[in-house]
């Protein structure tokens, strides 16, 4: 029975993965939508020439590249490109790792494995003995897999691909999503429906999407998941649930993608029968090692654990008066022993030291660094509040030479509208990348820490947090694909630039007319300012409506803990706005380089996007433009509307483009964004407005309602809360 199952398994991964990107609606097939080409002569004739497509290994991963290539060539060519395991003839695509290349093909490719790492791949034109051939190579089958995507990548966009000499390989060596998906299918944070892991009918039903979600991220590099919420519960960590874990892993290998686990800190407790979770106490110790090689003789190449600890009231070491380095080091000597990595998160912050929430990560971990083992990566958010539409740097990046650091973006659009709001985020994972950071000197950027070429470290990572859910189109928003697209292609290489993945993204997605792609590439880039702008501009952040994070609630003063509330962070009085970070303020600034120290910190130098980030400014403060700093919030409110009016006078262009249903979708969601920006604007400048006194200046719409009429609406069933 177990190899008639295995049989079986195979056979409905094979079926799923020649059938679906075929048959599937265009919102499902993401970036894979191989249409046919009838636009691109140069491409079309090149590989009309083309006989066929070699295979010189057999591995699950290596036919997963076949049938990828196979397919997609059949799709857009309208050609019946056939795989054959025989090198004779001309004009073929050779796919072969590095230890099944034959001599002749190892001396055309030269030293150009020496260029790669074991991810890396290289796509060249070569001629053997009078034959010309396109081969796709890497020291492994899974780089041979990223040079297939590499290569369609190419057809897809025109590109030429004749003469082809090309090389890659990823700077990070973990590219990670991170699934706030909880057991009953709801996700935490999640603006596209319930998780894609159904539970209940794992292990035996495997639903064809896992197969296609594993195509998706192989595509773009991502090489891990993350399957449950940082707000972790233990019953992941049982038989029961480590059996349909192992279904999952084994959908997920043929495409490099480990599988990894949060794990709950006090499992020892609530699933192990322990009276305690002290990570010093011997028997806690070896539950935990006993899990692990539970877990490893079912998933042999298991990533390891994802921790949040001691942070909105989740369990940690803390509880038995030990410290970050206590727990991250037990779990990681429970993993050790079979390769695994802990990623222990550094997002904490109490309610017991509320002078400024933006100073307790760094505060808490900085004292430690250098001493967490060498599979501990220190896994932080992009900046030191919470995924805002804007922030600076987190501090940490600069502060932690000696210990792996990972970034944490998010995808999911929590504090951004969700997935109703047109939002590109690589244009924010780019920003916070380029910082510089001037940790050694000038242009140590936070992409060169997290890549590890500043310390030469074996453990590298970037994760985003997934907004990946059971809608038709996986994102709940058309355009929200960009940025599990963009995502992956930025933790693959940090320092791409955004307007390189819009240009990619559009033309896999939809097409590559210049008139289509130009307008709309620049509505993208445009997006995530225009964001700011109606929501948190010149450095005001978390002043939405809290517990949800839907629409605005600056007015909100009544919770429990102080940080919690919106009023903490803009701090408006009659006198002005803002959060003092400076010397004169919390001092937050002197947690940064003196050199990045001396630019927030002094009014007049620093960058007036952070300017109420750092400062608490007067209403009648000129910034550079001349304008009062009353008239420039207001300004840059309306700016904001004015820009996703923009937005939708450029979308409304594209129909003779774009299939109707994506067009129409989008049309309808962004006349929901350009609602809700004025709805950003009303609220916040009528809220605002009692402290400053100040009337409106010409050229700022009017409110359409009162400020009590804002202050009345009620969102208890929005989604992801």
């Amino acid at each position: 029975m177990p190899h008639i199952k295995k049989i079986f398994f195979r056979f409905i991964v094979l079926f799923f993965f020649v059938c679906c990107p075929l048959f599937a609606q265009k919102d499902y097939k993401l970036w894979l939508q191989y249409e046919k080409k009838t636009d691109s002569p140069i491409i079309s004739d090149y590989l009309s020439n083309i006989k066929g497509i070699i295979a010189l290994e057999n591995t699950a991963t290596s036919k997963i590249a076949q049938n990828e290539l196979q397919i997609a060539l059949n799709a857009m060519l309208g050609s019946q490109f056939q795989v054959t395991v025989k090198p004779e003839g001309n004009h073929k695509i050779i796919l072969g790792s590095k230890l099944v290349l034959t001599p002749e093909i190892q001396k055309a490719i030269g030293s150009d494995f020496e260029r790669i790492n074991e991810e890396g791949y290289i796509i060249k034109s070569v001629s053997i003995k009078n034959n010309k051939h396109i081969v796709i190579t890497g020291k492994k089958d899974i780089g041979v897999l990223y040079g297939v995507y590499s290569f369609l990548r190419l057809v897809q966009m025109n590109k030429s691909i004749k003469n082809l000499h090309l090389i890659d390989a990823p700077k990070t060596n973990i590219r990670i999503l991170n699934h706030w998906d909880n057991l009953d299918r709801t996700v935490e944070r999640g603006y596209a429906g319930f998780s894609l892991w159904n539970w209940q009918k794992l292990p035996d039903f495997i639903d064809p999407r896992y197969i296609d979600y594993a195509r998706a991220n192989a595509s773009i590099g991502i090489n891990g998941t993350v399957l449950t919420n940082v707000n972790a519960n233990a019953l992941i960590l049982t038989p029961q649930y480590l059996e349909k874990v192992e279904a999952l892993a084994n959908v997920f290998r043929p495409y490099g993608i480990k599988v990894y686990l949060t794990a709950r800190f006090s499992a020892p407790i609530e699933i192990g029968g322990l009276k305690t979770a002290d990570p010093k106490d011997l028997d806690v110790m070896n539950w935990w090692k006993n899990k692990a090689k539970e877990i490893y003789k079912r998933i042999p190449d298991f990533g390891g654990f994802l921790v949040k600890a001691n942070s909105e009231g989740q369990p940690g070491p803390q509880n038995y008066g030990r410290d970050h380095v206590d727990g991250a080091n037990m779990l990681a000597d429970a993993v050790a022993p079979f390769g695994g990595v802990i990623m222990w998160r550094a997002f904490v912050y109490s309610e017991h030291d509320a002078n400024d929430r933006a100073k307790q990560a760094y505060a808490e971990f900085v004292p430690y660094d250098g001493k967490f083992r060498d599979n501990v990566i220190v896994q932080v958010k992009n900046g030191a509040i919470d995924f805002q539409p804007r922030e600076p740097f987190h501090p940490i990046f600069g502060a932690m030479p000696k210990t792996p650091l990972m970034i944490e973006f998010q995808i999911t659009q929590e504090y951004l509208g969700f997935s109703t709001h047109l939002v590109f985020l690589p244009k924010l994972f780019q920003e916070v990348l380029e910082s510089d950071t001037f940790q050694k000197e000038k242009g140590t950027t936070v992409a060169k820490i997290i890549d590890g070429s500043l310390s030469n470290s074996k453990l590298t990572g970037i994760a985003g947090v997934s907004n990946i859910g059971n809608d038709v189109n996986w994102t709940g928003h058309p355009f929200a694909q960009a940025n599990w697209y963009g995502f992956g292609r930025q933790a693959w290489n940090p320092d791409l630039d955004a307007e390189v993945i819009a240009d990619e993204w559009l033309r896999c997605t939809f097409s590559n007319d210049e008139k289509f792609i130009k307008p709309v590439a620049a509505m993208m880039i445009k997006s995530r300012e225009a964001v700011v702008n109606y929501m948190t501009p010149l450095g005001l952040h978390h002043i939405m409506d809290t517990g949800h994070h839907y629409g605005p609630g600056p007015w909100v003063s009544d919770l429990s803990r102080p940080e919690w509330n919106p009023v903490y962070y803009h701090k408006a009085d009659k006198n002005g706005i803002g959060f003092d970070r400076s010397k004169t303020g919390t001092n937050a600034t002197a947690q940064y380089a003196p050199e990045v120290e001396k630019l927030f910190d002094n009014l007049e130098t620093c960058p007036e996007n952070y300017l109420l980030w750092f400062h608490h400014v007067s209403w009648d403060y000129k910034l550079k433009n001349g304008q009062t700093l009353w008239n420039s919030l207001a300004f840059k409110y309306q700016e904001g509307v004015d820009q996703v009016k923009e937005m939708q006078d450029t979308w409304n262009k594209t129909g003779k483009y774009v299939d109707k249903e994506r067009f129409k979708e989008v049309q309808m969601l962004l006349d929901i964004q350009y609602k809700e920006a004025k709805w950003w604007r009303d609220a916040c400048l009528l809220y605002f407005q009692q402290y400053s006194g100040k009337e409106l200046p010409v050229g700022v719409e009017n409110a359409s309602h009162s400020l009590d009429y804002f202050k009345s609406l009620k969102f208890p069933f929005a989604p992801g809360n």
